[in-house]
């Protein structure tokens, strides 16, 4: 039998108010109910208060912080994780959705295996939320190494014990931070375990800076030279790597 624990979803969001409550509606139908959702807003200047305000008016395992000044998902994630109560920890972004039994389905992976960090696999979609027909698939176990490589986690799967594992800071780069998160808590995790079910949909916007992926490799240099402090050397084999697999596609 399943014990009853409190898991916390983190969800920055920024200038989300068109997605944020389909998102919204994707946690409150979770087969698994005890969590509580921390929203931390980091000063959208749409109607996405709002939208949220209207959630939290029936259901007050909602909650919202706005920060005081735009200061980037990292900040506002590390807030959130800061203001979580639950024993669990997972990771939802404002414009991603999950299935029905993702919390369930995973809680359940992490205890029957006794695992303390997971994530799954997941499919996209576009901005409309149609299926683009591409679906992630997880690896069975991923160190450090083989994160550096190609991260094959998807921030909205993720989840994580926090009685065995602590919180974290958010290292504050503007993209590519939730990798360097991932990277931090493989340094006291040896392994994030990977479930090959599709839990998860993860939204594929135009306006995105990861959709632009030479505009991501400048991230990726500041992750491994800035945040990891790896060499020159090893740090162009990784984005070389990565070049290859995202950019020509061989992979």
């Amino acid at each position: 039998m399943m014990i009853d624990s409190l898991v916390s979803i983190i969800m920055p969001t920024y200038n989300c108010g068109k997605f944020i409550a389909e998102t919204l509606d994707s946690v409150k139908a979770q087969t698994y109910q005890n969590w509580e959702v921390v929203i931390v807003d980091d000063c959208s200047t749409d109607n996405t208060k709002q939208v949220v305000d209207s959630y939290i008016a029936s259901d007050p395992r909602i909650k919202y912080h706005c920060l005081e000044s735009n200061s980037g998902a990292a900040v506002a994630r590390t807030k959130a994780m800061e203001l979580a109560d639950g024993q669990y920890i997972a990771f939802l972004d404002s414009d991603d959705l999950w299935t029905p039994d993702k919390l369930e389905k995973q809680l359940e992976f992490m205890r029957e295996n006794d695992y303390a960090f997971s994530c799954t696999a997941y499919e996209q979609i576009d901005e409309e939320g149609k299926p683009l027909g591409k679906v992630i698939k997880t690896i069975k176990k991923t160190d450090y190494n083989r994160l550096l490589l190609d991260c094959p986690v998807g921030n909205s799967t993720v989840m994580y014990d926090v009685s065995k594992m602590g919180k974290f800071k958010v290292p504050n780069i503007r993209k590519r931070n939730d990798d360097a998160l991932w990277l931090t808590m493989l340094k006291k995790e040896k392994y994030i375990y990977g479930m090959p079910d599709i839990l998860m949909r993860y939204r594929i916007r135009a306006n995105s800076i990861s959709g632009n992926k030479f505009k991501v490799i400048k991230y990726h240099w500041i992750l491994y030279r800035e945040i990891e402090h790896l060499n020159v050397f090893r740090s162009a084999f990784h984005i070389a790597y990565w070049c290859l697999i995202k950019v020509l596609k061989i992979k």
